[in-house]
């Protein structure tokens, strides 16, 4: 049907206001019992900046370690360590002022620390002169020493080491050898000097085996105390595995017995060091014992007090080195 003008006019008059009235409704408000219509959003004029609005970031939380200075574990590390360096320092200091005190005082005959130094300033600076067989350097005559500990020790680790394993292992090598070895164990290193001289007759062998009969008494002690102490367990196991010999010395008695053989070790090279100062007072020859002597006999206190200074420092050097041995098979040494 072909409308006329006029009713296309009405009608489309009346689209719009059909289309006006729900602007209308929400212009009403709520309280006329219309919905509320959104907002247009409005145009940007031009020339006009777009503000726009950032979020804020949470701040976070991180954990922060305190700084050095205020790291309780480090600082009472470092008071440790200085109080290892600085009490050991401050203690040498009154024992020297103490010592400088006494010796001077009327009839004492001991001179103070300034007068040593003062006077064995040449044995100090220079210990490796050799001015002929009685006349040596205190290094010459420590290095004299130290080889003969060197072999006496020797000997005494492996046979005493052995001897250990055989008492520790045999009920019946216990009972027949333990009460002889507690009876030789208490005779001072001393009293087989002139044992030994007369077996020798020379003066270096008899020095070396007073080292080596002083030095085995705490090693065959310490190791068969060991071997006795290995574990069941570790006994049923090289069973087991069938473990004889070598085999089972290194795989089962020498890791188990370990830190008691480095014990008696330890005790033997202390007690050794100590047995040839004494041997060589009387054997004679080159050696720290002999010098000591022989600076008596002539009156040189000075050179006696710094002798015994180095003495005192190689049992040091030789017990830590021992230690350091002992640390590498795993036992206990500081």
């Amino acid at each position: 049907m072909i409308m006329s003008g006029d009713n296309a006019a009405q009608k489309s008059a009346g689209q719009k206001n059909a289309a006006q009235k729900p602007a209308a409704a929400a212009e009403t408000g709520p309280g006329m019992g219309m919905h509320p219509v959104a907002e247009r959003p409005k145009p940007i004029l031009a020339g006009l900046k777009r503000v726009e609005t950032k979020m804020e970031a949470k701040p976070t939380i991180e954990a922060k370690l305190p700084p050095p200075t205020e790291d309780p574990e480090r600082a009472e590390r470092i008071r440790d360590r200085a109080r290892t360096f600085i009490m050991p320092v401050v203690a040498v200091f009154f024992l020297g002022l103490f010592w400088e005190i006494y010796s001077s005082r009327t009839g004492v005959t001991l001179p103070g620390p300034i007068k040593t130094v003062t006077e064995s300033w040449k044995l100090i600076a220079h210990p490796w002169f050799d001015n002929g067989p009685n006349d040596k350097g205190l290094g010459w005559q420590l290095l004299s020493s130290l080889a003969r500990v060197g072999m006496g020790y020797s000997l005494a680790a492996v046979f005493g080491v052995l001897l250990g394993i055989i008492i520790g292992k045999s009920a019946m090598a216990f009972k027949a050898l333990d009460p002889i070895f507690q009876v030789l164990r208490t005779i001072p290193p001393l009293a087989w000097l002139p044992i030994s001289l007369a077996t020798f007759n020379q003066a270096n062998p008899s020095a070396i085996f007073v080292i080596f009969i002083t030095a085995i008494w705490p090693i065959i002690i310490n190791t068969s105390v060991g071997i006795m102490r290995i574990p069941v367990e570790y006994e049923n196991v090289a069973k087991v595995y069938q473990l004889r010999g070598a085999r089972y010395f290194f795989k089962v008695m020498l890791p188990s017995a370990a830190p008691y053989i480095f014990t008696g070790l330890r005790i033997a090279i202390g007690m050794a060091w100590l047995a040839i100062v004494a041997a060589e007072m009387l054997t004679g020859g080159v050696g720290i014992g002999f010098f000591i002597w022989d600076s008596w006999n002539s009156s040189r206190m000075s050179d006696i007090i710094v002798s015994v200074f180095y003495v005192g420092m190689v049992g040091l050097a030789l017990d830590r080195i021992v230690a350091k041995i002992a640390s590498l098979f795993g036992t206990i040494g500081d």
